[in-house]
């Protein structure tokens, strides 16, 4: 092998240990080398499990132990008719909305399983436990667990109980390169049908330790929930200015 080679091989090395795309692979003929290729069938398995991995709720609801949790269903009645009919995802089953508590809550949480259970089950309670930490006097609802639920559900879940700002954490489409990407929705004064994804704030692949740390993403999501109370709205108008030494000074 030439000098030029070896070089060209060294460089593409060290710039695949900054990136999780699938960067300067070479080639074997006219295909990928076989452990490539290999690694990319593995990884769409991965990503097609989590899609249809059903949700554990008593998981989450062990790892938020000392928190009051709520479970809920969407009114999509199984997970064929969730992938298949995204509206229903978005609405509460009847009956479950009846049985919601309802009282002056300051926030609600809703862990909703979304389009990867593993990712809500690896790291949503921990995202709760360190936001609902930093939050000091809020007025926190139980934690909802919701089964074959979008985003938009939390509005519906917000406005049954009567919480002035919803927070879901939602598993994230998985891609080729991750499978347990964690995404937190902020919304303020939801209205079922009427709020947009304009009105939201997101935060995205919260997985440490390749993506957004608990700590981090705790801290983004409690300096965007103060600043939304004081600007009374959330979406396009608010944006991220948080770090860990200012937090506690906006939610005063």
């Amino acid at each position: 092998m030439s000098e030029l080679a070896v070089q060209a091989g060294e460089l593409w090395a060290s710039l695949r240990q900054r990136t999780q795309a699938r960067i300067g692979l070479g080639r074997a003929g006219s295909a990928l080398p076989t452990r490539h290729r290999l690694e990319l069938q593995a990884a769409h398995a991965a990503a097609r499990d989590a899609v249809h991995s059903p949700f554990e709720p008593g998981t989450v609801a062990a790892g938020l132990a000392g928190m009051a949790t709520v479970r809920v269903r969407s009114a999509a009645p199984d997970r064929l008719t969730y992938l298949q009919r995204p509206d229903l995802g978005r609405r509460l089953d009847p009956t479950d909305r009846a049985h919601l508590p309802v009282g002056k809550w300051d926030v609600v949480f809703v862990v909703a399983d979304g389009l990867s259970s593993r990712a809500v089950h690896e790291h949503a309670a921990s995202v709760v436990r360190e936001t609902a930490a930093s939050l000091g006097s809020w007025h926190l609802a139980p934690v909802v667990l919701a089964e074959q639920a979008r985003v938009a559900l939390g509005d519906d879940v917000a406005h049954a109980m009567g919480a002035a700002m919803v927070v879901v954490l939602i598993g994230e489409r998985p891609g080729m390169s991750a499978a347990d990407s964690l995404g937190a929705y902020l919304t303020y004064r939801p209205v079922p049908g009427v709020t947009t994804d304009a009105d939201r704030n997101c935060l995205s692949n919260i997985r440490p330790p390749r993506g957004l740390s608990y700590e981090g993403a705790a801290g983004k999501l409690a300096g965007l929930m103060g600043r939304a109370r004081e600007l009374g709205g959330t979406g396009v108008g608010l944006k991220d200015e948080s770090d860990h030494s200012t937090v506690a000074d906006r939610l005063l």
